[in-house]
């Protein structure tokens, strides 16, 4: 869709405190207070982060199928539609593989966990065993076959975003091969998809009171006193993530021709809603609809966003192998160069065995410690308290990440709109409830 020339727009500038952006963060604060002055309160506020999150949950399998569908469909070139996947799993492949290896270097560097002297048979089991049942269930072969729904319409029922993109990349290509037919149906999609863009543009709308609900949670069930008790483990996995977006990703960024701050201040309300829900779930039909305007084509979007959810997690790659060797220096177990070697290994087969679960980073992390037996399970009980607050940083790091990975892999295909990138991340773009009826984000 074309852009809408912006000097044809009526100038409309909204007062601060209109900005998404803007009422998520005060809705982060008050959270934070609610939960560390009232914590009978703040954990009572639960069912607000989690009924925003279901709110946005419910809205993703449609955005994604329609996104992909007119996107492949639209294309017309099934050839095209192939070399931009192989290029974005290629991307997908080496940057988790540079991140699980970024995580094993400053573990080494900076041993987080040296000096705690904890005592294995002391930690408690029982506190992971959940988790631990879970990642064995995640085998590479069992998440293979769950990619394939039960049905085609479970596919858009049961919330699981591989089957979306699975049988959206089919119904794409079957569109495709039955020509004008199928452009009677793209069109009719093309409509659906104004609609629900605009009911996106709506229950963003609640975004500060669900930010508001799981920061109060979170800090009175957890306690910022908490983060005291490992506070070297959480500050290193934090200034590893923002150094590996700042500078490796920064570098990516560089060489394609945009600026990593200026993604970042122009993504700042769906990183504040990633923070402030610990879910990057809950700003993905919002990542799908900037990365559109910012230039990338949607048949790339559609591609690379929902697959980069379960494929792209840098930040959860950082915190697996950051997470596994500090478990192993606390518990004062030398691990070889070799078996960190095969630590890394197995993280990056079980970190695709366990994609697109809730709690991912925890599971991944237990499917790895469950295959290497060097390190104990248990020793996950040691981090258990402070997961939460490193989960955020987590899902700000893999949500950057797939940013990143969108612009770059329409940059590989010579289909990214430079001057609409550059308006984009200029802040010269209209705000999307600024867009004439009918139209949505270009």
């Amino acid at each position: 869709m074309m852009l809408p020339e912006t000097a044809a727009l009526p100038p409309h500038r909204h007062p601060w405190y209109a900005h998404l952006y803007v009422q998520v963060l005060i809705a982060i604060a008050l959270g934070v207070a609610v939960g560390h002055l009232y914590p009978q309160a703040g954990a009572a506020l639960k069912p607000l982060g989690d009924g925003f999150i279901k709110l946005v949950k419910m809205i993703i399998a449609p955005v994604i199928f329609l996104t992909i569908v007119t996107g492949i469909a639209g294309m017309r070139d099934l050839a095209r539609v192939g070399r931009v996947a192989a290029k974005a799993f290629g991307y997908f492949l080496f940057f988790s593989t540079l991140a699980l290896i970024v995580g094993l270097i400053v573990a080494n560097v900076m041993r987080p966990g040296a000096g705690l002297n904890i005592d294995p048979a002391t930690l408690d089991a029982g506190a992971v065993s959940g988790y631990a049942a879970k990642a064995h269930e995640t085998s590479l072969v069992g998440f293979l076959l769950s990619v394939i729904p039960d049905t085609l319409v479970s596919a858009l029922t049961d919330g699981n975003i591989l089957q979306v993109l699975f049988v959206a990349i089919l119904f794409g290509i079957a569109l495709t091969l039955i020509g004008d037919r199928g452009a009677r149906v793209v069109s009719v999609l093309e409509d659906i998809s104004i609609a629900v863009f605009k009911l996106v543009s709506i229950l963003m709308k609640a975004a500060p009171v669900g930010a508001f609900g799981a920061m109060a949670f979170t800090i009175a069930t957890y306690g910022v006193g908490t983060l005291a008790n490992l506070a070297g483990l959480v500050a290193t996995f934090y200034l590893t993530s923002l150094l590996f977006v700042l500078v490796v990703l920064g570098l990516v960024g560089w060489l394609c021709g945009f600026s990593i701050f200026k993604l970042i201040a122009y993504l700042k309300a769906e990183l504040l809603l990633v923070l402030g829900t610990s879910s990057s779930e809950a700003a993905l039909p919002a990542l799908i609809e900037k990365m559109e305007r910012a230039g990338a084509p949607k048949s790339i979007v559609g591609l690379v966003v929902p697959a980069g959810y379960s494929f792209n997690l840098d930040g959860t790659n950082i915190y697996m192998t950051l997470a596994a060797l500090f478990i192993a220096q606390a518990t004062n177990i030398d691990l070889t160069l070799g078996q960190q070697l095969l630590l890394l290994g197995v993280a990056m087969l079980s970190s695709k065995g366990a994609a697109g679960v809730t709690g991912a980073g925890f599971v991944t992390l237990a499917a790895t410690l469950s295959i290497v037996p060097t390190v104990p399970v248990a020793g996950m009980a040691l981090i258990l308290g402070v997961d939460r607050f490193m989960s955020e940083c987590r899902s700000l790091t893999n949500f950057v990440g797939n940013a990143v990975a969108t612009l770059v892999v329409a940059r590989w295909e010579g289909m990214l709109d430079k001057e609409q990138l550059a308006a984009a991340l200029a802040g010269k773009l209209p705000p999307v409830e600024d867009l004439p009826t009918g139209e949505v984000a270009p």
